[in-house]
C-alpha cells in the first residue's frame, strides 16, 4: 500500500495514526499541502478531489479518511479496532460517518480562525467563532454523553472511531477548543494523547519554527 498525505493535516493524521493502531504497513508518498502539491495534475489522477490523503493498493485506488481506516482494517484482520461483532462495528462506523459529517466542521472553524489564519498572518474573525459557538457545543454535549462512565467511545479499548473522533480536535489547546465544560471529552483525548500512534504522529515536528512562533 502506499498512502499520500501531508502530515499536518488533520485527515493525514487521522490516518496516519489509525494505520499504526490497525498496524497496516504502507509507503509513503509525502505531499506539501500548503505548497499546493494536492492540487498538481499527478495527484489528482490519484484523487480528482484534490484532497489529502489518499491510498493506493494495487488496483485499489481509495480516497476518505475514514474509508481508509476501514479498509486497512479489515485488510489486516485486526479485530481489536474494528471489530467483526455486529454491534460494535455499526456503532464505530455511526461515530465515523457522525465525524465526518458534523464533527469535523464543528471543530475545523477553530483550526481555520485560531492556527491557519494566524500562520497565513490574518486575524481570527471573532464573529466566525462566536457564531460557530452554538454548533460546536451541540455536539461537543453529543460526545460528552457518549463518554460518561466509559473510557473509549466503541469498546473498552481504543479503536479507529477514537483515532476518528479526535483527529479534527488534534491540535485543541491552540485551536482553542471551548473544551471547559467538557470533562469526559478531556479525560478521553488524554487517553488519545498516551497511545504510542497518536504521539508518533503529532504534526508538530513537520511545521517549521518560524509559523509555530506566530501561533504564540
Amino acid at each position: 500500500m502506499k498512502l499520500y498525505f501531508d502530515p499536518i493535516t488533520v485527515n493525514c493524521r487521522k490516518v496516519v495514526a489509525g494505520l499504526d493502531l490497525i498496524g497496516a504497513g504502507y509507503d509513503e508518498e509525502i505531499l506539501d499541502y500548503f505548497g499546493g502539491d494536492h492540487k498538481k495534475p499527478d495527484y489528482k489522477a490519484v484523487n480528482p478531489n484534490a484532497e489529502l490523503p489518499a491510498l493506493v493498493d494495487g488496483d485499489l485506488v481509495l480516497w476518505e479518511s475514514n474509508a481508509i481506516l476501514v479498509y486497512a482494517a479489515e485488510k489486516t484482520g485486526n479485530q481489536a479496532v474494528y471489530p467483526s461483532d455486529p454491534k460494535i462495528r455499526a456503532d464505530i462506523t455511526r461515530w465515523l460517518l457522525w465525524e465526518s459529517s458534523k464533527w469535523f466542521a464543528g471543530c475545523y472553524v477553530f483550526l481555520v480562525e485560531n492556527v491557519v489564519k494566524p500562520i497565513l498572518d490574518d486575524k481570527p474573525d471573532q464573529s466566525v467563532l462566536e457564531n460557530s459557538a452554538p454548533t460546536f457545543h451541540a455536539l461537543a454535549s453529543i460526545l460528552e454523553a457518549r463518554l460518561r462512565g466509559q473510557e473509549w467511545i466503541s469498546d473498552d479499548h481504543a479503536t479507529i472511531a477514537d483515532i476518528a473522533v479526535a483527529a479534527p480536535m488534534h491540535l485543541h489547546a491552540v485551536q482553542k477548543l471551548p473544551l471547559e465544560n467538557y470533562p469526559g471529552i478531556r479525560a478521553w483525548m488524554s487517553r488519545v494523547e498516551a497511545l504510542p500512534c497518536w504521539q508518533k504522529s503529532d504534526p508538530v515536528p513537520h511545521i517549521p519554527a518560524e509559523l509555530l512562533a506566530k501561533l504564540g
